[in-house]
């Protein structure tokens, strides 16, 4: 298969935009096209301008500014005949049939033969966008419709017409997979796709039944979110996000494409309210405000839109049920009813279209699972509901019961067999979940084997060819000597018994750093020795692992902070899938890093070769980056930071990091050696004060407090190797021992514990 090795993206809108910061975050060039401006002389104003904006987008949607220069600018008047230098284009226009046809027509005169095309539509079928063109040109095109923001919607929904050329799907669909980072699901041509059909009816249902039954937003959300494993931000405060505006477009779509008879249709209602606030600008997020908006007026107060007066009030707290979902449906009044309004008729309206907008439950679980961000797909709640409950309660108030229902009887749509996970076919069958090649995942693992040892903090599990797999299983997978120990004799298994270790989990983050609770608890009971115990532990457990006789690769995803990020400076080689967001933040919250990430951090600038000689760029470099609580926000600019080294890998899917993970690992086996301890050469106390005063310039303009200065100051006496003039060579124990010293002084310190406190219940800094 030839390798996708040029894309051009044409419509430099949002979605087209962030398609090709994408397609260049994979570190693939990418000519990005739109139309000639009305006015100004700069005939590619348009595309220029898409990627200055994208440059200061916060969320970012290029992974690195070096990203960015992967991208030429150009227009569809100059430069179209530059398609012909890429592999596959992608169009991103406006969703109108008429001006993708003419786009298609003068597509087919210049791309070179073989160049997939593919639309980002989501409401236009396939087959109306390939009306009169020529065999060769329906047989490359497809559609691909990517998720907003391209950068971190994983979900890709991929649908091919009956003579489009499965070497071309695949070409595209190994490129979308490996290099952009997405997981493709296969959808078939109908209004919506899976995703925005079942997604948008839900949210349209929900309002409705919010409306009917005369709930406040805050009640929907609580009731809809969490219970029902929907993004903290609830239905209302999602729509929000994604702007109110969008709604009745997406109405107005599905009522013109979809049957008649469909139930979407009885759901489309005119809502003043709605159509009120999109009038005077209440489009959400992105406008003066939503369902939810912050008074800035009444400083900063939280406000609600009250459904029944159209009129804004202070936020109330609803407290989401802590009920599973059959006791949620049968709750009395208003929670059951709305729970069961909104469950009852967006899971018999996604049963109802299996082989319509997909093949199979797999194909739309994973698409509202990763276009939503639901935490289970509608064939995963039914089963939490019970299959035969649902079906004889939809019977018994006379709605239609599914037919792929009635198959599953009083069965489950899911069931692990054989230590596989298997789903109901329409066929009547269960088939294995199959994982694309290459894919690894531990939620597998699990399913088919038992762990080699586990505690309630971490667990070591086989995952083949000799290759262990250490997993942090506490909440946030935060890191404490539960797992410390845990990994002391795991180390100690895998000397013995095999050939590698990896770290890694399938949580929302790697971990975001020792267990802070735990340590404020400590405190308040004056607890000193066992705070000293947990940094000499951690201490020990890390250079262990670092010297084990056996290759470590640590695989972060999501945050990795504070000892999360320690872990990741010990080991061997890393390979970070390209969402991850490392970085030593304890000076945030008062302390200093206390289980090596000094020394180990001061090591890679050292043996970089990046910087001047001398026992100086080193220490500043690191106190730079320490001192500021700096967090890399990619992969990419982790190792601009170096948190990872040069070589070290980048994996863009999520659900190929581990195997990618334990194949670095099985690469390093032979010939293996532990590294050699470091020898530091730092600057002593003449060094410090440089630091110092470096400290109080940012103090004097107001970017540092009075305690940023107390902290940085214990940073630099760890950094710069202690209080001797000129310190000439300083050992691995003794940057440990500073490091120890320093932390404790810190941790006793009511004003570190003051910063603990609030990142605790606020999480947020304390900026004292």
């Amino acid at each position: 298969m030839e390798p996708i090795r040029k894309v051009c993206v044409i419509g430099a809108g949002t979605m087209g935009a962030g398609i090709a910061a994408q397609v260049a975050n994979a570190g693939v060039p990418v000519l990005l096209l739109d139309i000639v401006p009305r006015e100004g002389a700069n005939r590619s104003a348009i595309a220029e301008g898409a990627v200055a904006r994208m440059l200061k987008a916060d969320p970012a949607p290029f992974m690195s500014k070096a990203a960015a220069k992967l991208v030429e600018t150009g227009n569809i008047e100059d430069d179209l005949a530059r398609v012909a230098e890429c592999d596959w284009i992608v169009e991103a226009i406006i969703e109108r049939l008429d001006l993708k046809q003419d786009l298609y027509a003068r597509l087919e005169k210049v791309r070179k033969a073989g160049t997939a095309v593919s639309s980002n539509t989501s409401t236009i079928p396939l087959g109306r966008l390939i009306e009169g063109r020529s065999e060769a040109f329906v047989a490359d095109f497809l559609i691909t419709h990517f998720f907003n923001p391209p950068r971190y919607m994983q979900l890709l929904e991929m649908v091919v017409g009956p003579k489009s050329d499965p070497a071309t799907v695949a070409r595209v669909g190994a490129f979308i997979d490996r290099a952009m980072g997405k997981r493709v699901v296969l959808a078939k041509d109908t209004p919506g796709f899976i995703a925005n059909r079942i997604g948008s009816y839900w949210l349209q249902v929900a309002v409705n039944a919010a409306t009917d039954l005369g709930l406040a937003i805050e009640e929907a959300d609580a009731i809809g979110g969490k219970p029902m494993g929907v993004p903290k931000t609830g239905i209302f405060g999602l729509l929000d996000l994604v702007g109110i505006d969008l709604m009745p477009l997406l109405l107005k779509s599905f009522a013109d494409t979809l049957p008649k008879d469909d139930p979407y249709i009885a759901t489309v209602r005119p809502i003043p309210l709605v159509e009120k606030m999109i009038a005077e600008g209440y489009t959400g997020r992105k406008g003066k405000g939503g369902f939810y908006r912050i008074n800035r007026e009444a400083g900063k107060r939280k406000e609600a839109l009250d459904l029944a007066t159209g009129e804004y009030r202070p936020t109330i707290k609803a407290e989401a049920p802590r009920a599973k979902l059959p006791q949620l449906v049968a709750m009395p009044g208003k929670t059951g009813d709305f729970a069961w309004a909104v469950l009852g008729q967006v899971l018999s309206y996604a049963a109802s279209l299996v082989g319509t907008i997909a093949d199979d439950i797999v194909a739309i679980d994973d698409a509202m699972k990763l276009g939503y961000n639901w935490k289970y797909g509608p064939f995963e709640l039914i089963d939490q509901l019970g299959a035969k409950a649902f079906a004889e309660r939809l019977a018994s108030e006379g709605r239609p019961v599914p037919a792929i229902l009635a198959t599953v009887g009083d069965g489950s749509f899911y069931r692990v067999e054989g230590g596989k996970r298997r789903y109901l076919g329409l066929d009547g069958a269960y088939h294995d979940v199959v994982r694309p090649d290459g894919v690894l995942l531990l939620e597998d693992v699990k399913l088919a084997s038992k762990p080699i040892m586990k505690n309630g903090a971490a667990a070591l599990w086989d995952i083949g060819d000799g290759v262990a797999c250490f997993e942090f299983t506490s909440k946030m997978n935060a890191l404490d000597g539960e797992m410390l120990g845990l990994l002391g004799k795991a180390i100690a298994h895998v000397a013995t018994s095999m050939k590698a270790m990896v770290v890694y989990n399938e949580g929302g983050n790697f971990s975001a750093g020792a267990n802070l609770g735990l340590a404020l608890f400590a405190v308040n009971i004056a607890a000193w020795g066992e705070i000293d115990k947990l940094v000499s532990g951690g201490q020990q457990a890390y250079k262990a692992l670092k010297y084990a006789p056996f290759p470590v690769v640590s695989a972060p995803a999501g945050l990795a902070l504070g000892g999360g990020c320690e872990i990741l400076l010990h080991s061997d080689a890393i390979q970070a899938h390209a969402e991850s967001y490392i970085g030593l933040v304890e000076c945030g919250v008062g302390l200093v890093p206390g289980w090596g990430g000094c020394g180990e951090y001061i090591d890679r600038w050292v043996k970089s070769g990046l910087l001047p000689r001398g026992p100086m760029p080193a220490v500043a470099k690191a106190f730079e980056t320490i001192s500021t609580a700096t967090v890399a926000k990619s992969a990419a600019e982790a190792k601009e930071l170096l948190f990872l080294r040069k070589d070290d890998g980048i994996t863009m899917n999520r659900d190929r990091l581990l195997a990618d993970a334990k194949a670095r690992a099985l690469a390093l086996v032979d010939g293996y050696k532990p590294p050699e301890p470091p020898v530091f050469r730092l600057p002593g106390a003449s060094g410090r004060v440089a630091l110092g005063m470096a400290a109080e310039g940012f103090h004097k303009r107001g970017l540092a407090t009075d305690y940023d200065v107390v902290v940085s100051d214990a940073l630099a006496g760890v950094l710069t190797g202690g209080d001797a003039d000129l310190v000439d060579v300083v050992s691995e124990e003794d940057m440990l021992a500073l490091e120890r010293a320093a932390f404790m002084k810190r941790v006793r310190d009511p004003r570190t514990m003051a910063r603990v406190e609030t990142m605790l219940t606020t999480g947020k800094p304390l900026r004292n």
